[in-house]
């Protein structure tokens, strides 16, 4: 059973990484910018291989070169351990 994110200390990395938190909800939020479309599609699917993977899967939209991503745990309604794990893992695919 996946429990709310009590610890908002492992946060800190990520919003110093510009991950923001989302207005109105306990979600964070990151736009990923790629020199082109198929740059931006590639991490889309590299991304989309672990949220699978890890059965947690992001809110996002692409348009050309930038991938919208916002992380939540809709069991929860609010940020989960996966959340962070989901937002290490996409910040690492997209370097």
């Amino acid at each position: 059973m996946v429990e709310k994110l009590n610890d908002r200390s492992v946060l800190k990395p990520l919003l110093a990484n510009e991950w923001t938190m989302e207005v109105g909800r306990d979600a964070m939020r990151k736009e990923f910018k790629f020199t082109d479309f198929v740059n931006a599609f590639g991490f889309m699917t590299r991304a989309a291989i672990w949220a699978e993977k890890w059965n947690h899967h992001p809110e996002w939209s692409n348009v050309y070169n930038r991938v919208e991503v916002v992380l939540i745990t809709h069991e929860v309604d609010g940020l989960s351990e996966l959340d962070v794990k989901l937002a290490e893992k996409l910040d690492t695919l997209a370097s």
